[in-house]
């Protein structure tokens, strides 16, 4: 079913920088900008620590044996000078951030019960590069960090496009379940930079103009604006709550204490100028509700809120 406006579906898609495609594979496929380089350079580390400790208990030799002084001449070996990362490492980073294994598709068992559509992702590696899979709304993505934008796979081509893959020297990783579920809502769009969400309806219908989360006209619909013409989705963002879970009236009173900031601060002399501009202002009747010309407005003074209602030619 197509998305309403409630209900948007957002693709994370990271595209390639440098050598950190291991990085943008594990960020598409958990739907988030969840891994740095130098925390899974942090990782790399302490593997290579892990592995030379256990190499310089052996019985042939320890520190002294040929093995050990090779991999220590060969330096990293879960982490190059371009930034690439072993399997090692995506795997390490997968289960401290979110408890998930990540096995080699071909590995026995691992589809045990299970169709290749069944699988919530996949991770695909050849040589030096590193993409992801990800079903996301009941459809599959290649978030290849090469590509300008996400690619639809259809279930029937995917169990092709994976053999395919594997006929070409790619390994293939896959997550069975319990990856992040996909964005649905502006506050989760937070997980992520805004240029990298694209509109899942724009992508199924193949739109060249395909939108973002940066290019999204509403993307300030719903966290109001302050007098003084700045928005007040900051306020949300630092909370950490997005307005979705507000009420209408406590999203007002937000709004009204949002602009109204900076009129607090200001000094009791200021606040008293305001007092007699008030005071000169000389108001019409209030006109009575069943009026159609009328229109009800919400005042907070330094004195409180007030409601009145005037003619909307006044």
């Amino acid at each position: 079913a197509k998305n309403t406006m409630a209900t948007v579906t957002w693709i994370y898609h990271e595209r390639q920088e440098a050598a950190l495609c291991g990085q943008h594979a594990l960020n598409n496929l958990v739907q988030a900008a969840s891994f740095t380089p130098n925390a899974l350079a942090e990782l790399a580390q302490q593997l290579d620590m892990m592995e030379l400790s256990y190499m310089s208990n052996n019985k042939e030799g320890g520190t002294r044996s040929k093995d050990y002084i090779q991999r220590v001449a060969e330096g990293s070996g879960n982490v190059d000078e371009q930034g690439n990362f072993s399997i090692e490492v995506l795997r390490a980073g997968l289960m401290n951030q979110y408890g998930l294994s990540l096995p080699n598709i071909r590995q026995e068992n691992v589809l045990l019960d299970m169709d290749v559509t069944d699988v919530d992702g996949f991770v695909c590696n050849r040589q030096s590069h590193w993409f992801a899979i990800r079903k996301l709304n009941g459809r599959y993505w290649n978030l290849n960090s090469t590509l300008e934008r996400p690619k639809q796979i259809s279930h029937f081509q995917l169990a092709t496009e994976i053999e395919s893959y594997q006929n070409d020297g790619y390994s293939v990783f896959c997550v069975n379940s319990g990856l992040p579920a996909p964005c649905q809502n502006k506050s989760g769009l937070q997980r992520g930079l805004a240029k990298f969400w694209w509109n899942e309806d724009d992508l199924v219908q193949n739109k060249t103009n395909a939108m973002t989360a940066a290019t999204d006209p509403w993307k300030d619909t719903g966290s109001g604006m302050r007098l003084d013409g700045k928005s007040t989705s900051a306020r949300a963002s630092m909370s950490g709550v997005g307005f979705e879970h507000e009420s209408e009236e406590d999203m007002l009173r937000m709004a009204i204490e949002a602009s109204m900031q900076d009129i607090c601060k200001e000094d009791v002399k200021q606040e008293s100028k305001i007092d007699d501009v008030i005071e000169e202002v000389e108001l019409t009747p209030e006109p009575d509700a069943s009026n159609p010309k009328s229109v009800k407005i919400q005042f907070r003074l330094p004195s409180g809120i007030v409601r009145r209602r005037f003619l909307d030619s006044d």
